[in-house]
C-alpha cells in the first residue's frame, strides 16, 4: 500500500493547478521530488513571487527591510517584520529575491539578544530586545526561516541555534531562565507558568530539523533527541501537554489544522516536526497519523480551520474551506510516514 492509497481521492491535480503557483511549486518539490532547477518548479516559483500572498506581503515592505514600523518587528501580529518573514518562508518565497534578503538582514540586525536567542519586541525603536524576551516559539520560527533563506552560517543564526540547544538540555551552560518568556530546560516557559511548552517544542524541532544532518553538532543532536522524546511523551492526537494557569483541557487550536502558522501549533505540525527529525516511524505517532487521515473529505482534501483571516497582508485562504496548503501539509507528512 502506498501513501496515496490511504486517501479518499487524489488531490494532486488540484494542488498542481497553475492559479496557485506557490502551492504548485511546493507540491512539485515535496510530493513529486522535482529538483529546485526543474523548469516547472522555476516557472511556478517565479509566478508565485509576482502574484498571490507572497506578492501581497512584499508589496508592503519598506525599502529598509521592515514591515509596518522599524524595530525588532514582533508587533503588530501578524503583519510586523518577523511575521512577514516567517510567512514568506512558509509560502516558499525565493531566497534569491533581493527583498527577501533585505528582510533577513534587517531581522539579523535587530532581533538577536545578548543571550544569543532571537527575541521579541514590538517597539518601533531600532534596538535589540532583552534576553528575557526570547522564547522557543519565535526563536524556532525565525531560525527555520533564516536557515531556509540561506543564513545557516551567519554568526547570529549559529548563536540562536546554540541558545535553543543549550536551553533544551539545561545544565551549567544553559542560558539564564527568566520568569517572563524565556524558555528553560526542556521548554519550560514563563508564558506557560514555567511548565514545558509544546508549541515552542514544535517550532524548535522544525528549526533544528532543517539543519542538514551532516551539519548537526553533538549539542544539536542531543537537543533534537530530547525534544522528540518530549513531544512523544504524550499522544500527539490528544495533545495533553503540560498546561499552566489552571488549564486542564488542551487548547482547541491543536485540533484546528491551518495555514499559515504563527506561534500556535496543531497536531499535524507535531507530525511535521517529527518527520523532519526522522521519527515518524515511532509507533507513538500512529494515533496522530490516523487522526489526520480522518480529517480529509471525500475528495482527499483538508480544510483550513485556522486561516488567520483579516490578520495578515491579505487573506491566504478562506476560513473553513478546502485548503490547498493544509492538504499539501497533510500529504507531505503521510508520504513521509509511508
Amino acid at each position: 500500500m502506498t501513501w496515496t492509497d490511504r486517501l479518499n481521492a487524489d488531490p494532486l491535480p488540484w494542488l498542481l493547478e497553475e492559479d496557485t503557483p506557490a502551492v504548485r511549486a511546493a507540491a512539485l518539490r515535496c510530493l513529486l521530488d522535482r529538483p529546485a532547477d526543474d523548469p516547472e518548479v522555476v516557472d511556478a516559483r517565479a509566478a508565485a513571487m509576482t502574484t498571490g500572498p507572497i506578492a501581497a506581503i512584499l508589496a508592503e515592505q519598506d525599502e529598509a527591510g521592515w514591515w509596518v514600523k522599524p524595530g525588532p518587528g514582533y508587533a503588530p501580529k501578524y503583519t510586523g517584520t518577523v511575521w512577514s518573514l516567517i510567512f514568506l518562508d512558509q509560502l516558499g518565497a525565493d531566497p534569491a529575491d533581493e527583498r527577501v534578503q533585505r528582510a533577513c538582514a534587517y531581522v539579523l540586525r535587530w532581533c538577536p539578544t545578548s543571550s544569543g536567542g532571537l527575541g521579541s519586541s514590538g517597539s518601533h525603536v531600532e534596538a535589540r530586545p532583552a534576553p528575557s524576551s526570547v522564547a522557543h516559539c519565535l526563536n524556532g520560527n525565525l531560525l527555520r526561516a533564516l536557515i531556509g533563506f540561506g543564513h545557516l552560517d551567519d554568526a547570529e543564526v549559529q548563536a540562536a541555534i546554540s541558545w535553543a540547544a543549550r536551553s533544551i538540555l539545561g545544565g551549567p551552560d544553559a542560558p539564564r531562565f527568566y520568569a517572563t518568556a524565556t524558555s528553560g530546560p526542556v521548554f519550560a516557559c514563563g508564558a506557560n507558568e514555567g511548565k514545558p511548552c509544546a508549541w515552542g517544542a514544535v517550532k524548535t524541532v522544525r528549526a533544528l530539523g532543517r539543519i542538514p544532518r551532516e551539519r548537526r553538532c553533538d549539542e544539536v543532536v542531543a537537543a533534537l533527541a530530547a525534544s522528540v522524546e518530549f513531544l512523544l511523551s504524550r499522544d500527539p492526537a490528544v495533545a495533553d501537554y503540560p498546561m499552566g494557569w489552571g488549564n486542564t483541557k488542551p487548547s482547541g487550536s491543536w485540533f484546528k489544522l491551518g495555514f499559515p502558522s504563527g506561534y500556535v501549533a496543531d497536531v499535524l505540525q507535531v507530525l511535521e516536526a517529527l518527520a523532519e527529525a526522522g521519527e515518524l516511524g515511532d509507533p507513538r505517532t500512529a494515533h496522530a497519523l490516523d487522526w489526520v487521515l480522518a480529517q480529509q473529505d471525500a475528495q482527499g482534501r483538508w480544510r483550513n480551520r485556522y486561516a488567520y483571516n483579516r490578520k495578515t497582508w491579505g487573506d491566504i485562504e478562506k476560513q473553513g474551506a478546502p485548503s490547498k496548503w493544509v492538504t499539501l501539509r497533510a500529504c507531505t507528512v503521510l508520504r513521509a510516514a509511508a
